[in-house]
């Protein structure tokens, strides 16, 4: 008989979080994985990422969600590898950021840019495409350029904000889910701070042709 999630409430005076093993959210497969959090993704209607290592799940290409993806997939309590079938689950789940009302602001590290993700194709396309998304209405990508001296903060662990009621942190070795207003301010801080670091328009895109071409 299967073992029940791992999943668990950390509660203090001025924390509430749910504590969820990777090994478990993985036990059906990365498919379902992705499809779990597509209520989220509809219900919500501003989205606040921060990625200090990997383009945000909201706008990956499909070979680079793959590469991403497969390096998971020899995960021992992975049933199979589904990863080509999870980012296509993914992509059509990112679908959201088209649907009237979204809001998309992302912030990510430049050096995400230039991590070798996949075959010699994955990371080219994913910043053509990168290049173009940060062009749609709904959105709005800043990087934070390597060069930035004094840093208000460091590169901190991956986060997303959903609307001001849920911050989802990755860890290693788990998922944390924080719905406590006092925790959740804390990371909105912090998501201020790491946005006004980053450039956005003519100054972005030109790292984003940067390290595209730097690939050729």
């Amino acid at each position: 008989m299967p073992q029940p999630a791992r999943e668990f409430a950390l509660r203090t005076d001025n924390t509430e979080s749910t504590y969820t093993e990777w090994r478990h959210q993985v036990r059906n497969g990365l498919t379902e994985l992705q499809s779990t959090l597509v209520p989220l993704f509809h219900e919500t209607q501003l989205f606040r990422i921060y990625s200090s290592t990997l383009v945000p799940g909201l706008l990956q290409t499909e070979g680079y969600a793959a590469a991403v993806l497969s390096a998971v997939a020899d995960f021992p309590e992975l049933p199979c590898d589904d990863s080509a079938e999870a980012a296509r689950a993914r992509v059509e789940r990112s679908r959201v950021i088209h649907e009237p009302g979204k809001r998309c602001v992302l912030l990510i590290e430049e050096a995400v840019l230039y991590c070798q993700i996949g075959d010699s194709d994955a990371l080219p396309t994913q910043l053509a495409y990168l290049i173009k998304a940060a062009d749609l209405p709904s959105v709005s990508l800043g990087i934070v350029p390597m060069a930035t001296r004094e840093r208000a903060q460091l590169p901190q662990e991956t986060f997303n904000v959903y609307d001001d009621t849920l911050v989802s942190v990755e860890l290693v070795s788990a998922e944390v889910s924080i719905t406590q207003p006092s925790e959740i301010a804390q990371y909105l801080k912090t998501f201020e701070q790491l946005r006004r670091m980053a450039v956005y328009g003519a100054e972005a895109r030109a790292l984003m042709l940067k390290a595209l071409e730097a690939l050729q």
